[in-house]
């Protein structure tokens, strides 16, 4: 990733605080030129999504005839784009800290590289347990190249916002079931520790 060049986009303002808009955009950008180096390494070639759409409320685009929701951000295969609701995102991200930007984000570019991969899985929780490791798996990259910085408690509050994403069951039948908090943060710790092998079947 050095090697490439790749800089996290200024995420601080004149005052030195933490600014959500340039979290949003490093964290799409850095995000896309992982995977562009990873797949380079797998011998294939990275298809960059193509819009970022933020949006408000149900006022974001539909996907594949079904509408966007309030408090979503989702990855479209029908038209190979991710949008968020930009309300909501920075609602968490000033609640919870800016490690919300920094999963939400590269799961949903993770689901973009599932596509890619044509991947398959019996269950939908499998899918999104997997799109979690492959967040793991883009941060721990990031942080070791040097493009973003681990700060102190960053571990905890990646845990927290994990774990306040988590289903309260766990339901494998559930098509919209993400996963339990355990289920998530050991997910996104496998990918963080083992990289993206580590996120395969």
């Amino acid at each position: 990733m050095a090697a490439c060049g790749v800089v996290r986009a200024p995420s601080r303002n004149a005052q030195q605080e933490d600014n959500f808009d340039d979290d949003v955009r490093a964290s799409r950008v850095l995000s896309e030129e992982f995977w562009k180096q990873q797949f380079k390494e797998f011998g294939g070639t990275y298809l960059p999504i193509r819009d970022f759409i933020p949006y408000v409320g149900d006022a974001g685009p539909s996907c594949g005839g079904q509408p966007s929701v309030p408090n979503n951000a989702f990855y479209c295969p029908d038209g190979h784009f991710v949008a968020y609701d930009q309300a909501w995102l920075e609602a968490l991200w000033t609640e919870m800290g800016d490690g919300s930007t920094w999963l939400i984000i590269p799961h949903e570019i993770g689901h973009a590289v599932q596509a890619q991969f044509e991947s398959r899985f019996q269950y939908s929780i499998q899918i999104e347990l997997q799109a979690d490791c492959y967040a793991g798996a883009t941060l721990a990259a990031l942080v070791r190249s040097g493009a973003i910085t681990a700060e102190e408690n960053d571990d905890k509050e990646l845990l927290l916002n994990l774990a306040a994403a988590g289903d309260p069951t766990e339901d494998w039948f559930n098509p919209q079931a993400h996963g339990t908090a355990e289920q998530r943060q050991q997910s996104f710790a496998r990918g963080y520790r083992g990289g993206v092998e580590a996120c395969q079947p």
